[in-house]
This record gives structure tokens, sequence and C-alpha cells, in this order.
């Protein structure tokens, strides 16, 4: 059966709003890397565009010999270099011999320079604001040995043999750090065991073949939890809808109609079932009194309180820069980012596990990434990342990217030989028609995921 999603209009707009504004960011400092070295060079820029305007612009004025503008197609912007086969494929003007002030007329060394121009920007960029990052609001992480109920595994987690109340410690011999990389880390190091500790005793948990995939197809959302306790910080009392008894502050929930309860996410997992129901809660109260809540849950299957914090429980530690230190700690920060994207892109060939079907998204799937409510530590992270993943995508030696035009430079610097303006005219067009393919798939992909649901 298939539904239409409900679709809130307002989190649409914030999301929206967000990466608008990270796009504009994005590709003004990517363009700006091609621009200023070509000026440099004494090359004319005809156009410097936001977003691309085919048929007319939002916006546009011409200063001196470049055209400043803004098109109404957010799906990237581009500078346009006379002399330059590009994606405006004017043909006319490379029918002309070449003039001095024309891309085509520098040398090999200065047109790579102009090139790499974008990419080098957004490496920058992205290492930059993960400094920043740091340097302002620092770094908070759940250690994995800081989980000390154990954790609570999803139905992923438990088909691969991990049990509620596990401690998960290594992936493949390697310790964990960070909890919240658990996926993450399977996923990359393409895993064949993650290391437990159950019931006092350290044992291995094979990860079974398809496992990776299933969790690139989850988008992030993990095999397992940290478990805490579920216990009551404060009532909603518009939603509980209490039958005997209530609620009370410092409650602990401990069992859900019957069934033990050792943890707020299994909480969460098993209430879902009981929408509009009729439920009854056991409850430990001031630490010695057990009681019987009974209450009707609504059709969102909320219960209607609000938990004590993960962090009134488990330890996180926040690791602190100052500026200076800030800023090789972005670097690493921003490279281990690359890296992982290197890796992820990786899989897409050498894994029988990942599908491209289920990696692929368009710019729905990024604007989905950003918060429902505007938090700019979110924002600048997400801005980061998306420079980092601009800057490695357009290296790639794909016609239409800027690593196309680098690897042509790099073959005429080594070989002596420039190839044809007509070879580069239907490299181009072949890699335009590529991109285009690939980015209408993304969309038609990202459309199925978010207006239906099976």
């Amino acid at each position: 059966m298939i539904t239409l999603l409900a679709i809130d209009w307002a989190v649409v707009g914030i999301k929206a709003g967000q990466l608008i504004l990270c796009l504009s960011i994005l590709v003004i400092l990517h363009e700006m890397g091609h621009f200023l070295p070509a000026k440099w060079f004494k090359c004319r820029v005809e156009k410097f565009y936001l977003f691309f305007d085919p048929w007319f612009s939002i916006v546009k004025k011409k200063i001196g010999d470049t055209v400043y503008g803004i098109g109404w197609l957010p799906l990237g912007g581009y500078v346009k270099i006379s002399g330059m086969i590009d994606e405006s494929m004017d043909k006319e003007q490379m029918k002309l011999p070449p003039e001095p002030w024309e891309f085509r007329s520098k040398k090999p060394w200065q047109r790579l320079i102009i090139m790499i121009g974008g990419v080098t920007v957004n490496l920058i960029l992205g290492f930059f604001l993960f400094a920043m990052i740091l340097w302002h609001w620092g770094e908070e992480y759940l250690p994995a040995k800081n989980v000390v109920y154990g954790v609570y595994a999803d139905s992923l987690g438990k088909s691969i043999g991990l049990k509620d109340g596990d401690k998960i410690m290594s992936v493949n011999g390697k310790e964990i750090e960070n909890f919240s990389r658990l996926s993450t880390d399977i996923i990359l190091n393409e895993a064949k065991t993650i290391q437990v500790i159950r019931n006092g005793q350290n044992m291995d948990v094979p990860v079974p073949e398809g496992t990776i995939g299933q969790l690139i197809k989850r988008k992030g959302d993990p095999l397992a939890y940290p478990r805490y306790p579920a216990v009551v910080d404060s009532v909603n009392e518009k939603v509980s809808k209490f039958v005997s008894g209530a609620l009370q502050k410092n409650d602990t929930i401990l069992a859900f109609n019957g069934q033990p309860i050792t943890s707020f996410f299994q909480l969460s997992d098993i209430k879902k079932e009981y929408k509009n129901k009729e439920v009854a809660l056991t409850v430990l109260r001031n630490h010695t009194d057990t009681q019987t809540v009974k209450l009707t849950l609504d059709s969102n299957a909320s219960i209607g309180f609000y938990p004590v914090p993960i962090d009134k429980f488990l330890k996180f530690e926040v690791k602190k820069y100052t500026f200076l230190g800030s800023l090789p700690a972005g670097v690493k920060k921003g490279w281990s980012t690359l890296v992982m994207n290197v890796q992820n892109f990786k899989l897409l060939f050498t894994s029988k596990e990942v599908k491209a079907s289920e990696s692929l998204g368009s710019f729905l799937t990024i604007g989905n990434m950003f918060g429902a409510q505007w938090d700019w530590e979110r924002f600048w992270t997400m801005t980061a990342l998306l420079s980092i993943v601009l800057a490695f995508m357009n290296i790639l030696p794909i016609p239409a990217l800027d690593g196309g035009h680098v690897l042509f430079t790099l073959y005429e610097m080594i070989t002596g030989r420039k190839p044809s303006d007509k070879f580069m005219e239907y490299a181009q067009m072949a890699g335009m028609f590529l991109l285009l393919g690939v980015m209408a798939y993304a969309l038609g992909l990202d459309f199925w995921r978010y207006l239906f649901k099976h």
C-alpha cells in the first residue's frame, strides 16, 4: 500500500532556507576560486552567476567586462571565462582565432591553477569552518567506554547478533572512541566482527554479509543505542490521558504492559504499536514504591512525559579548543571527512552490499539533513561537510566537472599535445549528459522516497 507523506510546510521552509543559504555560500566561494585566478592571469570573465539562469535571470548587472547575476535554478553556479569550453557551450567563440585575454591562450600551468581554484577554496573553507566550530562550540561526544548500561539493539542490531546490554568496545579490533560513529566505522572498515562485553565476557559478534548495505540504506540510523533508564522529568498534561493513577517526576518506568523496560529507547520502540490504546505502566516511585499507572496513548503513541536527559546518566566528553589549537584540529576533521567520502565512493564500486540507488540523493536529501529548527552549530557543520563533499565531487575526472578540465590539462602538460577544441566540445557534452542523467535519477529516487512510502 502506498500513502502520501504528510508535509509540514513550516519545517520545509526552515530546511529550504538553510539549504539555499548554504548553497549560496558554497557556490559563490567556489566560483570565486575560479574567478580570482582568472583575473590574475588576465582572462576576461564574461559572467559570474549564483545558480543557473536558463532563459532568464532573477537579477543581473554588468560591471566592467563581467555580468554578475542570480539565476532561478538553485543547482549550482558558474563563471563564464572567455575562450573556455564550459557549460555555456559557446561554439561560435571557439571558431574564432584565440585572443590574448582568452582562457585557451594561457599557459597550461595557469589554466590548471584556474581550474583547481574552486576545489581549493572548498577544501580550505571546509577546514576553516570545522576549526571555527571546534573553537566556538567545542566537541561533545559519548565515548563507547562510557556507555555503562550497555546498548539497546534495534531490529537490525539483533539480527546480526547484538543483544540488549552488550557493551560494544571495538570494530574489527579497533577501539571505538565516539559511540555515535559505530555505524560509520562498520561501513568504512567493511567490518567483519564487532567486539563486545556480554555478561562480563569478551566475545566477537560476526557481521553478516548484507549488513553494510542495510546500514547505508538507513542513512545514519544506528543499529544500537546507548541504554539509560526511562525516568520521568516532567509530565505534559495536554498529551497524557490517565485512566488510573498518574506519572510523577522521577518515576522510573519498569514495565510496559508487563514487559520489562530497561531503557528509554526500548520504551520508545515498544509503544509505537499501541496508538490510541490503553496501556499499563509499572513505575518505581521514591526509589522504593512500585505503582501501576494506566493511560490511553494518543494517535502518535505518545505517553506524555519528558524524560530525564541522557547526559544525566551517561558521561559525555567535551573537548575545548583554543583558536590556534582549533586550526590543526579543523584540518584533521576536514581531512577525515574527505577520506570518509572517498571510501564511501570506493564502496560503490568495490562492495557487493552497496547500491547506488540506496546511496544517491538530490538536493531534497541534502535539504532534509538540515535541522527542523534553525541551529547555527548544525548549519555550519553541514556547510563544512558539504564544502568538503563539493570539493571531492568536483575533482572527479569527469568532463563538465573541474576534474575533467584538470585531467585534460595535465595530459597536455605531460605529453605536450593539447586536445582539440572539437574533442573538448564532445567531452563536455558527454559529461553534461552524464551529470544531468545522474541528477535526474537522484531526483526521481528522492521523490519516490519522500512522497511515497510502502
